[in-house]
């Protein structure tokens, strides 16, 4: 006699593949696997001339294409051996009930494989969001206090701290450039490169005014308080791909002593650079380099990549999501809310997305948040 609940849980299983077959089959093209493939073909030829490495840089970009096609193609091509062995599966499910008796070791495990699927493939759907020039490319985030005195400088050393986090969770390194300490707590500002594949992709969502309302740990009567920090991202140019050229004449170039929340990483000697382009008035700092060499080197390829991002922002007005205009940074302007008092809620005010688990978000969980704005993003374009 069949069991009505195991043949239930195989066709809940089998309509999930079927859902999960037409993601892959969609991720197929909007990734452009075919077009993906042949250029491996090209690259694979590439890599093994030997004259390839007689131009370093152009062998350093052929090398490192090829190593990411290799990891998304390798990726894919998995999924869908897993999609296969989910129908497998399936088909033993079925010789099992036919003969009288669920196998539910066999439905367990099909249950779990669906379960990973699923997850894969939302993973590969997210990379559709990510069609920028850029995407792909590390990130140049800079985080300022505004208004709320020493809470905002405060919450400003918050941020820094939660993008960390996010950074840890997903793989991706951090190198802090300048810190600017607040005068009684916190940071006035802070610099820093994150790096890892997309960190730009992601990082665009962030950019704006953050929001924190809490109790106060700086007021006496304890008194709530709403304070702000702006958060701007710009990608991170490679080496070889300069897009502005740099007049010596039109930069000024100050030294100082390094300081801030670099710690014992800080060199503690007059080795820290601040560099203005004075016809844009962008002023670079870089402390966290071991020689003053060093953090002119990183403050060069720094004003490089905003002078680049000026240039592209002016050259074509769609490309405004890569100026990083902040806005006030101030009531009214804030792209998303973090309230501790007197209740508990982080909203993004763009989109709508909201958890009640502030402690979290500030731990590092802001895919939820960055998702949802790139989604919005995408479906406008």
């Amino acid at each position: 006699m069949a069991d009505p609940k195991a043949e239930n849980a195989l066709r809940e299983a089998l309509a999930t593949i079927e859902d999960l077959e037409a993601r892959w089959s969609a991720a197929r093209d909007y990734l452009k696997i075919d077009a993906s493939r042949a250029r491996h073909v090209v690259l694979t030829a590439d890599v093994a001339d030997p004259d390839l490495w007689h131009h370093q840089d152009h062998a350093r970009e052929v090398t490192t294409e090829l190593g990411r096609l290799t990891n998304d193609l390798g990726s894919f091509d998995e999924l869908r051996a897993a999609l296969d062995d989910s129908l497998v599966l399936v088909e033993f499910s079925r010789e099992a009930m036919a003969n009288g008796e669920p196998d539910w070791s066999l439905l367990n495990e099909l249950d779990a494989t669906v379960a990973s699927l699923d997850t894969s493939i939302t993973a590969l759907e997210t990379r559709s969001l990510f069609t920028g020039q850029y995407d792909e490319n590390d990130a140049i985030v800079e985080l300022h206090a505004g208004a709320g005195g020493t809470d905002a400088q405060d919450w400003t050393e918050m941020l820094v701290r939660m993008y960390s986090r996010w950074a840890e969770r997903r793989g991706f390194g951090v190198e802090l450039d300048e810190a600017t300490e607040g005068q009684e707590a916190g940071l006035l500002s802070a610099t820093f490169i994150m790096k890892g594949r997309f960190a730009y992709g992601w990082l665009s969502a962030e950019r704006g005014v953050h929001r924190l309302v809490r109790m106060s740990p700086f007021d006496s009567q304890a008194r709530r308080q709403t304070s702000f920090a702006s958060l701007d991202v710009t990608p991170l140019l490679n080496d070889d791909a300069s897009e502005v050229e740099i007049d010596e004449k039109d930069l000024r170039v100050d030294t100082f002593r390094s300081s801030g929340a670099g710690g014992q990483h800080i060199n503690k000697t007059d080795s820290a650079i601040r560099i203005t382009h004075l016809p844009t008035n962008i002023v670079v700092s870089c402390q966290n380099e071991r020689s003053q060499h060093q953090n002119r080197a990183r403050a060069m390829q720094i004003l490089e990549a905003k002078l680049a991002d000026r240039a592209r922002a002016q050259r074509q007005a769609e490309m405004d999501a890569l100026s990083g205009n902040r806005g006030d940074n101030a009531w009214g302007s804030q792209i998303r809310s973090y309230v501790q008092a007197p209740y508990q809620l982080v909203k993004d005010h763009r989109t709508d997305f909201e958890t009640g688990n502030v402690e979290a978000v500030l731990d590092g969980e802001l895919d939820g948040f960055m998702e949802a704005e790139l989604r919005r993003l995408r479906a406008r374009s």
